[in-house]
């Protein structure tokens, strides 16, 4: 997958998922995806090499970083609780997709239930 189609893929499901918004918080460099204002996905280039940082469970996060060359613990983010995906051959457009599906899902989870704009679980990655 080349940069430009993993910020393509990416936005594209993000857009797809209840109540998402992108803001550009720290400027015109970084898009920001939120769900109820809380962050799930960033987008930047601001390294020179583009990526998409996601959420994850920390074990997820260990195993994909294990599995996966083209994802790393997340740029400027939580190592443990965050991913960035690079571009590359080792992630399909299928796993991108189960990855900001599954980001939208812990951050959701993590909501009021009065405020959740769909139920977590119906979203999760089994």
């Amino acid at each position: 997958m080349h940069a430009e189609e993993l910020h393509e893929l990416s936005s594209e499901r993000a857009t797809e998922l209840p109540a998402t918004e992108m803001t550009h918080p720290f400027g015109e460099d970084w898009d920001v995806w939120k769900v109820r204002g809380k962050v799930f996905m960033l987008q930047t280039e601001v390294t020179g090499t583009s990526q998409v940082i996601l959420k994850v469970d920390p074990f997820d996060g260990q195993a994909l970083r294990s599995q996966y060359e083209d994802i790393a613990p997340g740029y400027h983010m939580n190592k443990k609780h965050w991913i960035s995906v690079y571009p590359g051959e080792s992630v399909d457009k299928e796993l991108l997709r189960d990855l900001v599906t599954e980001s939208y899902a812990l951050v959701v989870e993590k909501l009021p239930r009065r405020e959740r704009p769909v139920d977590s679980a119906s979203f999760r990655i089994e």
